[in-house]
């Protein structure tokens, strides 16, 4: 069984945070906008686009709600992204 090394985590988390992103532009929100809706400070939600942020499954929950999607959706966008590279 392979265990995945930091750099895989790296690219997790840039992916998903790029998912956000992306979903958050969609919308028409601003970071500060976003952390309003979610109860998530505007840094955290920056931290998270930028990949530099280990969510726990609750605020992957709180995001999706927010961004007025399903985790699973923004999970899939960063799975796709990671696959396509």
């Amino acid at each position: 069984m392979s265990t995945m090394g930091d750099r895989d985590r790296s690219d997790w988390l840039k992916a998903f945070g790029a998912a956000v992103r992306e979903r958050r532009v969609q919308e028409g929100l601003s970071q500060e906008a976003l952390g309003f809706r979610c109860g998530l400070d505007r840094t955290y939600v920056s931290g998270i686009e930028r990949g530099v942020r280990n969510l726990s499954i609750w605020n992957v929950q709180r995001l999706a709600l927010g961004l007025g999607t399903a985790a699973s959706d923004l999970l899939a966008r960063a799975e796709d992204a990671l696959r396509s590279e």
